[in-house]
């Protein structure tokens, strides 16, 4: 049995989040799954040791100009997908172009979101409720396998000592907004300094604004951070692997993290907290003085490094 998958939001996060279904659905039909995502997803760098996902086609839509784009790609991708002899497609959105494309490579069986239903759609929600169509009840609690020489490789290299607290700080972030401040970080591991034996990992994005989070950070605690900026995700996973806790923004490194199995505390400035507690291994914090967060809620100056480091003492203990 051939089975298509079509997962087109953008994120690594999104693309972490429904790990679980897509697995859900290669158990259910005891066959591998074709994956459809785009490269923005960078899901060939964390999933290439999954064994439910066969292969990854790169969905190639966020620019003008790129081969999925426009009727012109309506064709590439239908073309793309007729050769594999799909017999069954399960589509994550709501959209009537991959609806349709389906339908024209010829592909019979077709599981979707309700069409043009889009707005304000929870994106665990309407994914349990696609698989409910085929008796399944799935939580969304991924996890990333990664192969145990690269983790032991990866300690050697880094000189990683497990009697120290090692520690992966995600402070990067999509947008600005998600951005804590390198104060409020420099807070939180002065705190930890004082107490315990750490090192710190900085995981960021190449973005100006991250560097200069970064640096800040590092002019501070030069011996005791190494930067990760320069590393694919692929060559990061495992140094996440090694570390005993995760300190992320909103960002693709919470989600990473959590799904390798590492206690994370999230940061959430300016997204709806689903992003940060979906996971077992994910405990957020949000601004003082808010009950909950969303998007535009704008409190990533609120972050109080005290309860970054109580929770951190609380899950470390």
């Amino acid at each position: 049995m051939k089975i298509l998958v079509i997962q087109n939001r953008m994120g690594i996060g999104d693309m972490v989040i429904f790990l679980p279904f897509i697995e859900a659905i290669s158990k259910k039909f005891n066959s591998s799954i074709i994956l459809l995502t785009k490269e923005s997803s960078k899901a060939k760098e964390y999933l290439s040791n999954n064994n439910h996902i066969e292969k990854i086609i790169d969905l190639r839509r966020n620019n003008s100009n790129d081969i999925h784009q426009g009727v012109k790609g309506f064709f590439r991708l239908r073309k793309d997908l007729k050769k594999f002899n799909f017999d069954k497609a399960f589509i994550f959105n709501s959209s009537t172009r991959y609806n349709l494309v389906c339908k024209f490579a010829g592909i019979k069986e077709i599981y979707q979101y309700p069409l043009f239903k889009k707005n304000k759609q929870h994106i665990i929600g309407a994914a349990k409720s696609l698989l409910e169509k085929i008796n399944l009840n799935i939580d969304s609690d991924p996890k990333i396998s990664i192969e145990e020489n690269l983790v032991m490789e990866a300690k050697r290299k880094f000189n990683i000592n497990d009697k120290q607290i090692n520690v992966l700080l995600g402070i990067g972030g999509s947008g600005p907004t998600k951005r804590t401040p390198a104060k409020i970080i420099k807070e939180f591991i002065k705190l930890s300094l004082k107490n315990y034996d750490c090192k710190f990992f900085l995981a960021t994005g190449n973005n100006k604004e991250e560097q200069e989070i970064q640096n800040e950070i590092i002019l501070s605690f030069q011996e005791h951070c190494i930067p990760l900026s320069n590393l694919s995700i692929s060559n990061t996973l495992p140094i996440i692997k090694n570390c005993k806790i995760a300190i992320c923004n909103d960002t693709s490194f919470s989600h990473l993290s959590a799904a390798l199995d590492v206690p994370t505390i999230v940061l959430m400035c300016d997204s709806p907290l689903l992003y940060g507690s979906y996971s077992k291994k994910m405990y957020p914090i949000i601004p003082d003085g808010m009950e909950t967060v969303s998007h535009n809620s704008r409190g990533k100056e609120k972050i109080n490094p005290i309860k970054i480091f109580d929770k951190f003492k609380s899950i470390i203990k």
